[in-house]
């Protein structure tokens, strides 16, 4: 049975909006590759540019949102998941491939306006800008999935991802991650509000130029000289009330920012709005049809079992498992393609958190040795024994070298090795680096590992 479409919406309540306007309000360095010089870009500016221009190019925006863990941190700010990249999605109609080149230029361009005062443009490309400060572009243009995504480089992880979506047809992993925030009312409210700022600007300086004009008459001495005057009382509205006192002033007040009280509504992608922020508050694990995801969640799925999530079904999450180890191994057949994968994975999500590495290891190689049921015995013993590696590999760049005692090394030599006792792999008690020879290898730990 299908939900109904209201139980997918809320509406944020006004301690969310205000978070929401820090997200969107606060400077994010976009750091340059040599010698560029850093960019300091609010979200809620370089959306309105990107938004503006996208129009200008005849390219349809539906609307904006906010999407990913940054939604799930605005919805419950202690939430258990990290908030790092911040993730922005443009609703946008993309009928033929060349507009995906306008939705890069127009990027590209709008990156330029936010390069500092004194910096000459004329000679910088667009190329020029892609190789300072864009961290990766993705293009999709299938039947079903019309997409690109341009992730803008942060040394500390927080990387600004603008993503171009025409259509999508899974846009969640799980349920703690499939909000989107529509933020079309809030961006009008920053409009609406810098309208009314430039006017009391305006009316400022026209007043200040009234000032002046008036001290510049009073010294031919043609007229009094002006004085501004500023209710410093109430009002009195009895009939026996008498005119508030007047002082004189001589600046005006400074402008403060209001934050916004408009009506912003998010949406669950999962489908059950009030059910997936259970799932958030909770800490607990669900989804559905993990096999239609690329890399099946796995890689996410284990870090949320290492940031202590739960599952919301124990009977349910060994099928789910099963399912998704399924489908990463689909996605990537080949070692040294899962390699790359879970390293890719570690620098983008551990960054800071170098400690929690081995964690999320070893915790994705217990999912691995218990759920893979698509491989061959020699391809699952590969798979396990890189992650083994990698995870030997993260103690020993924290200088913390496992126990001798509870490690065996087994080395396989090369059959051509005339000498059956020859081995230069090992682990020593020092900080020594650990050496191993690209043959067939098994370790064996106390703690589990095989």
């Amino acid at each position: 049975m299908e939900l109904n479409d209201d139980r997918r919406f809320h509406n944020l309540t006004q301690e969310q909006v205000e978070t929401l306007d820090q997200v969107l309000t606060e400077v994010i360095p976009i750091h340059g590759r040599g010698n560029f010089p850093t960019l300091k870009i609010k979200p809620k500016d370089i959306i309105h540019v990107v938004r503006d221009r996208l129009v200008s190019k005849n390219i349809k925006v539906r609307d904006v949102r906010l999407n990913g863990s940054t939604a799930s941190h605005v919805l419950v700010k202690e939430n258990g998941t990290s908030y790092k990249d911040l993730d922005i999605i443009f609703g946008v109609e993309l009928p033929k491939q060349e507009d995906f080149q306008i939705i890069k230029e127009v990027v590209l361009g709008c990156l330029l306006d936010f390069l500092p005062q004194g910096v000459n443009k004329d000679k910088i490309t667009a190329l020029t800008m892609k190789e300072a400060y864009v961290q990766k572009m993705v293009k999709v243009f299938t039947e079903y999935d019309r997409w690109s995504l341009i992730s803008l480089s942060n040394n500390s992880g927080k990387n600004v991802e603008l993503k171009f979506v025409s259509s999508l047809r899974r846009q969640f992993e799980f349920s703690v991650d499939s909000f989107q925030i529509i933020l079309d009312t809030m961006l009008e409210s920053y409009l609406e509000a810098e309208r009314r700022e430039a006017a009391q600007l305006k009316m400022k300086e026209q007043e200040a130029s009234m000032i002046h004009s008036t001290d510049s008459q009073s010294e031919t001495g043609d007229i009094e000289p002006y004085i501004q005057l500023k209710l410093v009382a109430p009002v009195e509205t009895s009939e026996n009330s008498t005119l508030p006192e007047l002082t004189a002033t001589t600046s005006p007040l400074p402008f403060s920012r209001e934050i916004p009280s408009v009506t912003v509504v998010a949406e669950s992608m999962y489908g059950d709005f009030e059910q997936a922020m259970d799932h958030l508050r909770y800490r607990l694990i669900a989804t559905r049809n993990p096999e239609e995801i690329r890399g099946g969640g796995l890689l996410k799925y284990s870090n949320l079992l290492v940031r202590d999530f739960k599952p919301a079904s124990e009977t349910e999450i060994k099928t789910l498992e099963r399912y998704m180890c399924s489908r990463f191994f689909i996605d990537f057949p080949d070692v040294n393609e899962q390699q790359r994968k879970i390293e890719s994975y570690l620098r983008n999500h551990f960054i800071g958190e170098e400690k929690s590495k081995y964690d999320y290891l070893m915790t994705l190689r217990r999912v691995v040795n218990e759920s893979t049921v698509c491989l061959m015995g020699h391809e699952r013993r590969q798979t396990l024994n890189m992650i083994t590696i990698l995870a030997l590999k993260v103690l020993g760049e924290q200088n913390i070298i496992p126990n001798t005692n509870n490690v065996t090394c087994y080395y396989q030599p090369a059959p051509y090795m005339a000498d059956h006792n020859f081995s230069n792999y090992y682990i020593s008690n020092g900080q020594s680096p650990i050496i191993y020879h690209p043959y067939p290898l098994h370790i064996h730990m106390q703690t589990g590992l095989v």
